[in-house]
C-alpha cells in the first residue's frame, strides 16, 4: 500500500516468472513495433491512391504510436537488451526529437519528489514567479494558451521545439558539444526517412511534414494535458484517465499514468487490468487524481486555462 508520503510500493505487479513464454519475452511489444514499421512504410509507399482523410489520421496515429513505443523502450521491453531496444525505436519518423535526448530527459522526469517543479521535473508545465514576471506579455500569452487543450495540441509542439532547439543552439555556442554527436546521428537519420519518403515513395517532404509529421506531434500532446498538476504529496500530482482503445492503444495505456509512475517498468499491455484490479489503491495512492477518459478534458478546457503555470510553491 501507499504511505501518508505518497512515496512507497503499490500492490505488486505479475511476477515475469508467472507468465506465459510469449508474455515473458514481450511478445506484444515486438509485434507493436513491426506492425508500426510496417504500417508506416506502406501508408508512405502508398500515399498517393489515399485521400488526405485518410493519410492525415492514420498517418497522426502511427507517429503518435512510435512516440508511445519510445517511451515503453525507456522503461520497459527488459526482455530486449538496451542496445537492441534503442535501435528498434530510434528511427526518427517523426523527425523531430532525437531519442536520447529523449531518453535522458524523461529519465529525470520521473524523480517522483520533484514532479512539476520548475528546473527539476524535465516536462513541467510550471513556471517559478520570478520567471513568469520576466517573461514578456507575448510569451506569457502563449505559455497561458499551452494550458488550453485548444492551444496544446495547435501552439504546444511549436512551443516545445522552440524550446528544444534554443536549448540546445545555446549549448553549442557556449562550446558545451555533448550532444552533438546525438544531433548528427539524428540528422543522419532524418535524411534517411526523408530519401524513403522522397526518392523512394515519391512523395513530397511538404506533404510528409504537413499531413503525417505535424498531425502526429499534435495528437502526442493530447496525453501529457494534465496527466499531471501539483499537489501536495508526489504521487497525488499523477492522474488516472481511463480512455477507449482508441487512445488506451495510441498512449500504450500511460494514460493511466500513476500505475506507470508507480510501476514504470510494467509492460503496456498488463497496464488497464492492473489498475482494474487495483482501482482503489490506485486512486487512494494519487488522491483521486481521476479523469474519466478526453471528452471532460476537451469539453471542460477547449478554451479554458486547465491551471495556472505559476508554480503554487515558487
Amino acid at each position: 500500500m501507499i504511505s501518508e508520503t505518497g512515496m512507497t510500493a503499490a500492490p505488486r505487479a505479475p511476477a515475469d516468472d508467472v507468465k506465459p513464454w510469449f508474455f515473458r519475452w514481450e511478445g506484444p511489444t515486438w509485434f507493436l513495433a513491426a506492425g508500426i514499421y510496417a504500417a508506416w512504410a506502406g501508408l508512405v509507399w502508398y500515399h498517393a491512391v489515399l485521400p488526405w482523410w485518410v493519410l492525415v489520421p492514420v498517418g497522426a496515429y502511427i507517429i503518435g504510436l512510435h512516440f508511445s513505443l519510445q517511451h515503453e523502450a525507456i522503461h520497459g521491453w527488459r526482455s530486449c537488451p538496451t542496445w537492441l531496444r534503442t535501435i528498434m525505436v530510434w528511427p526518427p519518423i517523426g523527425l523531430w526529437l532525437p531519442y536520447e535526448i529523449y531518453r535522458r530527459g524523461h529519465a529525470r522526469h520521473h524523480r517522483n519528489a520533484d514532479l512539476t517543479y520548475p528546473g527539476k521535473d524535465t516536462e513541467t508545465y510550471y513556471h517559478t514567479r520570478a520567471d513568469w514576471e520576466a517573461f514578456s506579455p507575448l510569451w506569457r500569452g502563449l505559455l497561458m494558451a499551452n494550458q488550453t487543450f485548444l492551444g496544446r495540441v495547435t501552439v504546444g509542439p511549436a512551443m516545445r521545439l522552440y524550446k528544444l532547439f534554443t536549448r540546445d543552439l545555446a549549448k553549442f555556442f557556449k562550446g558545451d558539444f555533448s550532444d552533438t554527436g546525438i544531433w548528427l546521428l539524428h540528422i543522419g537519420g532524418c535524411a534517411g526517412v526523408l530519401w524513403f519518403v522522397m526518392a523512394a515513395a515519391g512523395m513530397p517532404w511538404t506533404d510528409y511534414l504537413l499531413l503525417i509529421c505535424l498531425p502526429g506531434m499534435m495528437l502526442s500532446w493530447v496525453r501529457p494535458f494534465l496527466e499531471h498538476r501539483w499537489g501536495d504529496k508526489p504521487y497525488h500530482r499523477v492522474a488516472a484517465i481511463p480512455s477507449n482503445w482508441f487512445f488506451g492503444l495510441l498512449f500504450l495505456w500511460n494514460n493511466i499514468h500513476i500505475v506507470h509512475h508507480l510501476h514504470p517498468t510494467m509492460p503496456w499491455y498488463e497496464i488497464p487490468g492492473y489498475f482494474r484490479k487495483n482501482r482503489d489503491a490506485m486512486l487512494a495512492a494519487n488522491g483521486g487524481y481521476y479523469i474519466s477518459g478526453y471528452w471532460p478534458l476537451v469539453r471542460d478546457y477547449w478554451r479554458k486555462p486547465a491551471f495556472s503555470p505559476i508554480h503554487p510553491e515558487s
